[in-house]
């Protein structure tokens, strides 16, 4: 059993929802990466997204934008964060998503990235602006691999689309929460309750809920309406707000411990 499906099992035989967080790779630095990830592990976080720094990521928010703009300054690549992924599976089970654009992967080469991302201990791969009528190459690779390959509908994704997309998904659906950038507001619970129930009937992967999602109150009430929930910028700023203090990695572990809390 992969080790998404085997979290998502698990958590579903305790009544558990997930806590997905989400970490810029090479944000503030590689090196505090690494810590804030075991930080991460402590606090019970059930799946890691490390998004890989791109110098255009549309789908994001200033927070964010601006993590990768600073990972960027700091020479972060592709190799560096698979390397760091590599090094971290001596002191982690816990799965590890890569959050990407394609260009990062084009330029590394599909097929390498492939075999490399799994030779490293990563479980799957989320590709924001990769249509599915154009995965196929990508697929082809990290399918063999035995990479996921998450999936992402939004609120205006039709229900014929929806389907076609969830053909092939793997590990979890990720539901966008709300239309706009990550950040950028807080999601209508009865709308995600409503649109939730509705992948579900399409499809017998977990559903996750992100975009919006800041502090353990939101979380418990998205929570409720799906399988887990996603949040990203909050934990970006915080990281921001508190970089190059020494209590770093025990404030971003607090946090998550209070978001793992809150949503039972």
């Amino acid at each position: 059993m992969k080790r998404i499906e085997k979290q998502f099992s698990g958590l579903k035989r305790k009544r558990e929802k997930a806590l997905v967080a989400y970490l810029t790779a090479g944000y503030p630095d590689l090196g505090t990466t690494g810590e804030l990830i075991l930080a991460l592990d402590r606090a019970g976080v059930d799946v890691l997204e490390l998004g890989v720094p791109f110098s255009d990521p549309t789908a994001d928010g200033p927070v964010i934008q601006g993590a990768s703009q600073v990972a960027l300054r700091n020479s972060v690549t592709l190799t560096g964060i698979l390397d760091l992924v590599a090094v971290l599976r001596g002191s982690t089970e816990m799965p590890v998503i890569l959050f990407s654009y394609y260009n990062p992967i084009f330029v590394f080469g599909t097929e390498q990235f492939a075999r490399k991302a799994a030779a490293a201990g990563v479980d799957g791969v989320l590709v924001v602006d990769l249509p599915v009528e154009e995965s196929a190459e990508l697929r082809t690779y990290t399918d063999e691999a035995g990479l996921d390959f998450i999936t992402l509908i939004a609120p205006t994704t039709g229900i014929d689309r929806a389907k076609k997309m969830l053909k092939r998904a793997s590990g979890f659906i990720y539901y966008i929460s709300l239309t706009g950038v990550t950040g950028s507001g807080m999601p209508v619970i009865d709308e995600v309750r409503d649109r939730v129930s509705v992948i579900r009937k399409m499809s017998d992967l977990p559903v996750v809920a992100g975009f919006g999602i800041s502090n353990p109150s939101q979380a418990r009430e998205i929570a409720a309406a799906a399988d887990g929930v996603v949040v990203g910028s909050a934990f970006v700023r915080l990281i921001g707000e508190h970089a190059g203090r020494p209590d770093l990695a025990h404030t971003v572990e607090t946090f998550a411990r209070s978001l793992k809390e809150g949503i039972g």
